[in-house]
């Protein structure tokens, strides 16, 4: 990543004492930064001054480029230093702020991103918003420069003008982020069949994915696609959301070398990535390259799904267990260039022979196989693939077998002379939020690939953030780094983290950490619920110098919080019997349920909970001792079935905290230390089993009756 100290000490800001990687890149910019709190409030409401929040995140390409172009300019500095009060935040660390004047950003210039240029006034309230300017006037883009200018000169010569804007956009803001307050009763499908709707309308047939570029990966959709057609919803659903996964695993989007993808693709045709790497993308996207794998048993969901969590623990792991968030899109100030190839390099790297059949794999060519305005792409390849390895062993006249054997060596070779390369800035700091993400997805992997490397992984992350990242009051923190952990949680990251304590406890089956995720979740109730709008508060009463209080329902890049927090208490609630926080995710969704059906796409993660609502419900319970090797291979049976709404639990006699917990088991402390199953189908609880083949025809029955 970008750092501004590489260049000389000169300057020192109050950015100097953060955390946050992408803060800390700031310290020594000219521009008399402080962080968002007290201090800098206080003197823009003393000196009656203007605040300039610049919003970004340390991955953030043109967040770098607006740092060297306008942040590293000493006139630029001067400006911003004599007439605003500057605050840089790190989107990433606090989201509330983020979500906030983004709203204001999009409402105001009709599109947003990053970096988030907002001026506000010293009580908060934001009068001009934009994202990027560069120094000067661009290509019909205004000037930082005219920018500041034309700021000053209506705070001091039109503040009433100035106030009233500050005013409508905060009474919009007002509106805006009060949810839904509608009552469905009865919920039905009729958001599900406008999604389906919606979806095949947008759909991109020719390269999977939906709409035009650039093109996101979609993890909460295709989850949404599979879990619909697992239960009879057409063959149609299964075809759009497994072309999208080819598509995107034979990109440029995803790493052919090292694992892993990219954010997203700046064309249609999952090609050219922007080139940073997200830990919450990585793990939704294995998350649900496993579930594709589960469901159709394709090897290559499989792989992929292997190599993005290898990916991962490799290069994106703290020594102690927690994942850092991202790596950077730039390296040397250039975007990609840890990435991309020459012929010449690849043909010198691996010899005339070996590169001849690596090129024809992965498309490289020798002027280069994609277009950038970047010179320093010129002659360039971003490895990717036209077509699967099964088609080109075939046109080789080989097995798939022995062709991927071939170019695995090359990959290998390749690594080696890459490693070497100026690698990526990386933004090693840990979030609670998204290491819950990634929590889940090694749970899942470990049960369903059967590799106890990821729940061993899973279970440091979550206990690194247990013992480090919680107080003793049960109060979550957002944030750690250098031995520091800050900032109290937000809704996500009690939902997100509660959820991967699950997921893990249902790989793991030990129950203490079905205990902690019931906590997480008793103290994600007490301070973000609003009992009387059945929704959630993204920050907790304890979140100050905010100018409202937002409940986040539709997905982004990340699931809303408010989606997983439903589906947090809804598991939880089916899993312990507590019919309370059953009843409160449903009311959630019918709170919603006039959005979910005009704007459906814009909630998949909530209609993956409708879905399961509608579900016939369906726990297994397995009675016995975890090292049973029985027990063991019944659980590797259930792992075999994609059923997304099925509860799972552990009873043995001979552990105590199992006992009396899930009132939904008959006769659980009979269980007389053998193996056996119970499947509780329907609320009938079939006759106990005591083999893995048993519970297979079991499960494969209900199966085929749904």
């Amino acid at each position: 990543m970008h750092d501004s100290s590489s260049q000389n000490h000169k300057y020192t800001n109050a950015l100097i004492n953060e955390t946050s990687p992408y803060l800390l890149q700031h310290a020594h910019n000219p521009v008399q930064w402080y962080p968002w709190g007290d201090d800098a409030l206080e003197k823009a409401r003393k000196e009656d001054k203007p605040i300039f929040l610049s919003i970004g995140y340390s991955a953030c390409h043109w967040c770098h480029v607006m740092e060297r172009e306008s942040f590293e300019n000493e006139a630029i500095a001067a400006i911003l230093n004599q007439h605003f009060v500057s605050i840089k935040i790190d989107r990433e660390e606090r989201p509330d702020l983020d979500e906030i004047y983004m709203s204001a950003t999009v409402a105001q210039s009709g599109s947003g991103g990053w970096p988030m240029s907002v001026f506000i006034t010293p009580d908060l309230k934001p009068f001009f918003c934009g994202t990027y300017f560069p120094p000067e006037n661009w290509h019909g883009r205004p000037g930082f420069t005219a920018v500041l200018n034309h700021i000053i000169s209506i705070w001091n010569d039109q503040r009433e003008d100035v106030l009233k804007t500050a005013e409508i956009m905060t009474e919009y803001l007002s509106r805006h982020h009060v949810s839904q307050n509608t009552n469905a009763g009865d919920i039905d499908d009729r958001p599900l069949v406008a999604a389906v709707q919606q979806l095949q309308e947008n759909y991109d047939a020719a390269t999977g994915g939906w709409g035009n570029a650039p093109k996101f990966p979609a993890s909460a959709t295709i989850s949404l696609l599979l879990r619909m057609y697992s239960t009879g919803a057409g063959e149609h659903l299964l075809d759009m959301a497994t072309h999208t996964l080819d598509c995107m695993a034979l990109g440029g989007i995803y790493d052919q070398l090292g694992g892993g993808f990219h954010r997203y693709s700046v064309d249609d045709q999952w090609l050219v990535p922007h080139f940073e790497k997200m830990l919450y993308d990585n793990a939704q996207l294995a998350d649900v390259y496993i579930e594709a794998y589960q469901l159709t048993g394709t090897e290559l969901y499989k792989r992929i799904a292997i190599e993005t969590l290898d990916y991962v623990l490799h290069d994106m792991r703290h020594p102690d267990g927690p994942f850092f968030s991202a790596e950077d899109a730039d390296s040397e100030g250039q975007e990609g260039s840890f990435y991309v190839w020459t012929l010449e390099e690849i043909q010198n790297i691996l010899g005339m022979d070996a590169s001849e059949l690596f090129c024809r794999i992965y498309n490289v060519q020798a002027d280069g196989n994609f277009s950038s305005h970047e010179p320093y792409h010129s002659k360039k390849n971003i490895l990717h693939l036209q077509q699967s390895f099964y088609e080109h062993a075939e046109n080789l006249g080989i097995t798939e077998e022995n062709l991927r054997s071939k170019i695995k060596d090359m990959q290998n070779k390749l690594l080696s002379f890459r490693v070497n390369r100026v690698r990526p800035g990386l933004d090693d700091k840990i979030l609670t939020s998204w290491n819950g993400l990634m929590i889940s997805a090694l749970s899942k992997g470990a049960r369903v690939l059967q590799n106890p490397k990821y729940s061993n992984a899973a279970a440091d992350a979550a206990d690194f953030i247990w013992k480090h990242m919680r107080r003793d009051d049960g109060t979550l923190l957002r944030t750690h780094r250098g031995g520091k952990s800050h900032l109290e949680g937000y809704l996500d990251d009690y939902a997100f983290y509660g959820l991967g304590l699950l997921d893990l406890y249902e790989t793991t089956l030990e129950t203490h950490w079905l205990d902690k995720s019931i906590e997480v979740a008793e103290n994600m109730l007490a301070q973000f619920v609003d009992n009387d709008r059945a929704s959630f508060y993204f920050t907790a009463p304890t979140h100050k110098h905010l100018l409202v209080r937002t409940r986040p329902t539709f997905d982004g890049a990340e699931p809303s919080g408010n989606s997983m927090a439903a589906s947090l208490l809804y598991r939880l609630g089916r899993l312990i019997d507590h019919s309370d926080w059953v009843a409160l995710s449903q009311r959630v969704i019918e709170k919603q349920y006039e959005l979910l059906i005009q704007a459906p796409t814009a909630f998949c993660r909530m209609l993956c909970l409708l879905h399961t609502l509608l579900q016939t419900p369906l726990e297994i319970a397995l009675l016995g001792p975890r090292e049973s090797d029985t027990l063991q291979a019944m659980v590797d049976v259930v792992s075999k079935f994609f059923i997304p709404h099925r509860q799972l639990a552990r009873v043995d006699a001979a552990e105590a905290e199992t006992l009396n917990r899930f009132h939904w088991i008959p006769d659980a402390s009979i269980n007389n230390g053998e193996a056996e199953a119970r499947v509780c189908h329907n609320y009938v609880c079939d006759l106990p089993v005591n083999t893995p083949e048993a519970l297979h025809a079991l499960l494969a029955a209900i199966g085929k009756n749904r």
